[in-house]
């Protein structure tokens, strides 16, 4: 008689049982149990603590015994600007705002030109009065009407404190501004200047001081560019 053979997941579970009655035997689960409960940390009681006392105290700053007696410093800068009353013009400007947003910029050639015959002009000036040529911008002539003057004349030919500065065209006529010694340029009366001249982007005036806060103004446009002068005219 042939014995059938047995198949491998029963000599598989044969032999789970057989290693599970020898570990009973051995009592291994019950040691298992105990080691891990042995080596299991307790865990500690919260502990209750009480919050800390917060407390305000006046505290002397420590100064140096050479300046103990001398009063604090205050660190803020307390700048007084004087306010300067300008008389009202009695001229009439000869074109409104909206012209002003309809201009065309200067081209390169126009603004180069105008400037150079205003340097050439500032070299034949008579006299030691100092001098300086300054094209125009779109922010001299429009918006803002802010002009800025060069650092290095203004420290040393300008008053050091805001005041008037006078303007006066090559016809006579004086034009009040204000001068800002601190941001070092005119400000107030200098938008009616512009206005009345109609000066235009590209323009090139010749400041020359004639007196101490009185400048004389030399108007160069730079149309004439493009009404046919060209650069042989700089030479005439």
């Amino acid at each position: 008689m042939v014995v059938p053979k047995q198949s491998y997941e029963d000599l598989r579970k044969q032999r789970l049982e057989e290693n599970k009655r020898r570990m009973e035997e051995l009592h291994l689960p019950q040691l298992t149990q105990a080691l891990k409960t042995a080596h299991s940390p307790k865990p500690s009681p919260m502990k209750r603590t009480q919050p800390r006392a917060i407390g305000t105290e006046m505290v002397e700053v420590r100064r140096s015994t050479r300046v103990a007696k001398l009063p604090a410093p205050v660190y803020k800068e307390i700048t007084v600007y004087e306010r300067v009353d300008l008389p009202r013009s009695k001229r009439k400007y000869s074109y409104s705002r909206r012209d002003l947003a309809n201009r065309v910029y200067a081209s390169d050639e126009a603004r180069e030109y105008a400037t150079t015959k205003a340097e050439k002009l500032e070299a034949n000036l008579e006299g030691d009065h100092p001098s300086f040529v300054k094209p125009m911008l779109p922010s001299h002539v429009t918006g803002g009407f802010w002009l800025g003057l060069p650092g290095y004349f203004c420290r040393k030919y300008l008053p050091k404190n805001d005041g008037t500065v006078t303007l006066i065209d090559e016809e006579g006529e004086e034009f009040p501004t204000v001068y800002l010694a601190h941001k070092i340029g005119l400000s107030g009366g200098w938008r009616g200047f512009s206005l009345n001249h109609e000066l235009v982007d590209g323009d090139a005036l010749v400041f020359h001081l004639i007196q101490p806060t009185v400048f004389k103004v030399y108007i160069i446009r730079c149309n004439g560019y493009e009404e046919g002068e060209n650069n042989d005219a700089l030479d005439a």
